[in-house]
């Protein structure tokens, strides 16, 4: 079964019907009994980390999540779904993740940029503040071959809509990178956890194939 977790903080249909127009039958749960019968788990997401993770906790979704991990089981996270996978997020606040990859979730900087050279800024060369949220089509560069992105090519274009990204402490659970002013995370890999900032769902034709990746996915 694969599933796709319901903790009142997604367009939970999206996702579904995505993975519906590839064939694939998608069953929205939302108990951790649910959790631990799923193949595979979906968990995206919208909203405020902090208020995100205080759902999963006092659900108990959040140790299904990480008991469906441990189990070798594929999970795909998205938006939301992807920070959350880190050990701390600071939104309004400091707040404990799940803890499956090690890393922060931050607020981009984007919009309040250093002071400039007065050089530079006189003659008109400084960049100028990026608006936050972050929403748009933007590139994946991709940083290793992953199983969401096989016969992908580098640059494909995918949806983002967020103002926090995370930074994991080890480089090599990146497997895609896009850019806003500066660069950013835009997909993790580890084992059999995959998870994108961007949302596949409203990527048309490059978020399907990457979601028929993830349905296809055998370790």
């Amino acid at each position: 079964m694969l599933a796709i977790v319901d903790y009142g903080m997604a367009n939970l249909r999206s996702v579904q019907k995505a993975f519906q127009r590839l064939g694939h039958a998608a069953e929205i749960i939302s108990t951790p009994e649910q959790v631990k019968r799923a193949d595979r788990l979906v968990v995206p997401g919208v909203g405020a980390f902090c208020d995100a993770i205080a759902v999963l906790n006092n659900t108990g979704l959040a140790d299904a999540i990480r008991s469906h991990i441990a189990t070798g089981r594929p999970m795909l996270g998205i938006c939301l779904g992807l920070q959350l996978l880190m050990d701390i997020g600071y939104e309004d606040g400091t707040h404990s993740g799940l803890g499956v990859i090690p890393g922060t979730c931050v607020r981009f900087t984007v919009d309040t940029p250093p002071p400039q050279n007065p050089t530079a800024t006189a003659a008109g060369n400084a960049p100028a503040p990026l608006k936050v949220p972050h929403m748009g089509w933007n590139a994946l560069h991709f940083q290793r071959p992953a199983p969401l992105f096989k016969n992908l090519t580098e640059g494909a274009y995918v949806y983002f809509v967020h103002s926090y990204h995370v930074i994991p402490k080890d480089p090599q659970t990146i497997a895609a990178t896009a850019d806003y002013g500066t660069p950013f995370v835009a997909a993790l890999w580890k084992d059999n956890v995959m998870a994108t900032q961007f949302h596949p769902e409203k990527s048309q034709r490059v978020g399907l194939k990457i979601l028929s990746n993830f349905a296809g996915f055998t370790g």
